[in-house]
């Protein structure tokens, strides 16, 4: 299973929105909030909390550059509102947080696992993990060897692979973080909903940051 499968299987709960540039009515998986600040300008609503009338654009990088750029927020607001051109970095930093502290949580609960050795024991493990995790420039055979001990024991589970190692490393207060398990909970499907927004604001992924739970397997 991919991210965005796992994405799709919680999606009757979601919420739909349009996106102010394309007109597409999609999920809030697939979408940005922002809101207007009182000094008019634009502002990300990662959480989707902030008062106000929400102004909601896809999830991609090409997409909120469209909006700045084509004066989308304004119109949408119904007023002369400031979009600053480094709102896609912006927003690809406050998803990051949001995701290493959820990581942070997760590790400080006992809920997640790091380490090769750790990660193989957790598959063999009741309950089995929700959702693997993988560094974004960890090595192909490692990697094809953590999914290969997964499907070899019939698990068809997510992977998240669009954090490097440092930023897995800085959230979880250990050098090197590679290989990762997380247990199931409300961190985990936090955790897959915001790698599916990432991985429009992240060059060279596709299917929301994740890669089929199949590939490279033999």
């Amino acid at each position: 299973m991919n991210l965005a499968m796992a994405i799709k299987e919680d999606s009757e709960t979601m919420r739909e929105r349009k996106c102010i540039v394309t007109g597409e009515v999609r999920e809030e998986a697939q979408l940005i909030r922002f809101a207007v600040s009182p000094d008019g300008d634009v502002v990300p609503d990662i959480a989707a909390k902030l008062p106000g009338r929400g102004i909601w654009v896809s999830a991609d990088r090409a997409t909120l550059e469209r909006a700045i750029a084509k004066n989308h927020f304004s119109r949408a607001a119904k007023a002369n509102v400031k979009a600053s051109a480094e709102l896609p970095a912006l927003v690809e930093k406050l998803i990051v947080q949001r995701m290493t502290g959820d990581l942070g949580m997760a590790r400080r609960s006992g809920a997640l696992v790091t380490g090769f050795d750790n990660v193989a024991r957790a598959l063999d493990s009741r309950p089995t993990p929700a959702l693997l995790i993988e560094a974004s420039e960890g090595a192909a055979a490692g990697r094809r060897k953590v999914i290969g001990m997964m499907k070899s024991r019939g698990l068809d589970l997510p992977v998240l692979d669009c954090l490097s190692s440092a930023e897995l490393s800085l959230a979880l207060g250990r050098e090197n973080v590679i290989h990762a398990a997380l247990k199931a909970g409300a961190l985990a499907e936090r955790l897959i909903f915001e790698a599916g927004r990432l991985a429009g604001f992240r060059s060279g992924k596709t299917d929301a940051g994740s890669i089929p739970a199949h590939e490279g397997i033999a």
